[in-house]
């Protein structure tokens, strides 16, 4: 027996390879808006969707709210059909969906999972057979099958999630296929990253494929959606243990007068078997400061202690604390206190050139700042004014960068391509470098921790 669901499979596969298909992407941050972009260089017919209305307002007028992505590239995209929009009922138009969506960390360091879950439930009422849904926010190994393909499946049309060799009449297909945004890197087109894939099904996967394929130069199937998931905790895993390595290997050179960075320096003209990775103040960005933490929560389910990991975390977290004592005793070197200090932070982002916020250790060093009783104020040329966010509240507004004098330190926490390091150092009292941003410099006022 043929069922209906060949053809739309086949159907579906035509609208792909002739660009007739219509895309959904939800949403249009850091990494749904690139794609968005990527589609539409394709001439794909894109719909974007966001429950935040400024974001939608500031697309709908042709604009930007990401630093890397100008204006132009928008409105671009706008005249070959893209729109952006926080009405779901136009779900039901799209042929594939692809879910953006931010999975942080609760207060508890435990996932939180709840966006992914709200997407799931605004897109069930408008499912229709035939479509493909793809989740690409990072998570733990069996949240697709375990709590989005549920949520989709209480349609009311009754459809169900494709499984197994063989096809039946009301289904739509699901896959995982982790994002792999680098924000600020410019040496690697996005075009040009491999794309995982991992469908429920064969027909899943090789829907996902032929979506990606259209965009990416390469895509590289994997057997389900958890070793999908599993990939993408594997890749910033190994980006969090290397770093906690670096920076538990640069406390103990900074006690027996040792510059780490010289070492790895040297150590990275090893042609094979070592890859440098950077100590710092801390890890930022959505990825990797939490993903350890999401394997960690669901290994505990396998009776299962992940101890490198957990370790690797405990380590990162902890340099925000470390980086606020070397302010302390750089200080009191000086015969001054924390308490009362005027401290000028450089950069909010969480690392060089890029305009994103996401668990920067700026922000942790700021509030760990005033609760000392010092008097904070940053400069970052990305961000005019800091306000409220999901584990912050600092209210606070860019400073200008001059009369440094002013300040009992400057303190180094984003290395910006566009500050000027030797002018820095001329000009104020105390530099505490945590990036290495005045490598070659010279001067009794740093210190570099």
């Amino acid at each position: 027996m043929e069922y209906i669901s060949t053809s739309q499979f086949d159907q579906l596969t035509a609208k792909l390879e002739n660009r007739s298909a219509r895309i959904g992407v939800i949403g249009l941050g850091y990494v749904g808006l690139p794609l968005v972009l990527l589609f539409s260089e394709q001439d794909f017919r894109i719909t974007g969707f966001d429950i935040d209305p400024k974001k939608i307002a500031v697309l709908s007028k042709g604009g930007s709210y990401i630093v890397r992505i100008p204006e132009t590239e928008i409105q671009s995209a706008q005249h070959k059909g893209f729109t952006a929009t926080s009405d779901y009922s136009q779900i039901s138009n799209m042929d594939a969906v692809i879910i953006c969506v931010p999975t942080p960390l609760n207060d508890h360091h435990e996932p939180d999972l709840s966006f992914i879950s709200a997407t799931a439930e605004s897109i069930a009422p408008h499912l229709r057979p035939g479509q493909v849904i793809v989740l690409e926010s990072t998570t733990y190994p069996g949240t697709t099958e375990e709590l989005l393909i549920p949520i989709l499946e209480k349609n009311p049309l009754g459809l169900k999630a494709a499984r197994g060799e063989a096809d039946e009449k009301d289904i739509f297909y699901v896959a995982f296929s982790p994002e792999r945004e680098d924000p600020g890197n410019d040496t690697v087109a996005r075009c040009d990253i491999p794309k995982v894939v991992g469908g429920l099904n064969a027909r899943a996967t090789d829907l996902a494929r032929k979506l990606y394929g259209t965009i990416f130069h390469r895509t590289v199937p994997v057997s389900t959606p958890a070793a999908a998931e599993m990939t993408k905790l594997l890749e910033n895993i190994y980006r969090c243990v290397n770093i906690a390595l670096v920076n538990e290997l640069k406390l103990l050179c900074l006690r027996m007068g040792v510059d780490i960075w010289e070492v790895i320096a040297a150590a990275s003209t090893k042609p094979f078997g070592f890859q440098p990775f950077y100590p710092g103040p801390g890890l930022g960005g959505h990825c990797i400061p939490i993903d350890p933490f999401y394997l960690s929560w669901k290994a505990k389910e396998y009776d299962f202690h992940t101890r490198v990991i957990e370790l690797a975390g405990e380590v990162n977290l902890n340099m925000p604390y470390h980086v606020v004592a070397s302010t302390t005793s750089a200080l009191n070197q000086q015969r001054k206190s924390l308490n009362g200090a005027k401290v000028l932070v450089l950069g909010l982002a969480y690392k060089k050139d890029i305009d994103d916020l996401r668990e920067s250790p700026s922000l942790t060093i700021i509030e760990l700042l005033q609760k000392e009783g010092a008097q904070v104020s940053y400069n970052d040329p990305f961000f005019e004014y800091v306000g409220r966010g999901r584990k912050y509240n600092l209210e606070m507004r860019n400073t200008p960068l001059d009369n440094l004098k002013q300040y009992d330190c400057v303190l180094i926490v984003t290395d910006h391509s566009s500050y000027d390091y030797e002018e820095i150092v001329r000009e104020a009292n105390l530099v505490i470098d945590t990036r290495n941003a005045t490598k070659g410099i010279q001067s009794p006022k740093i210190v570099r921790c």
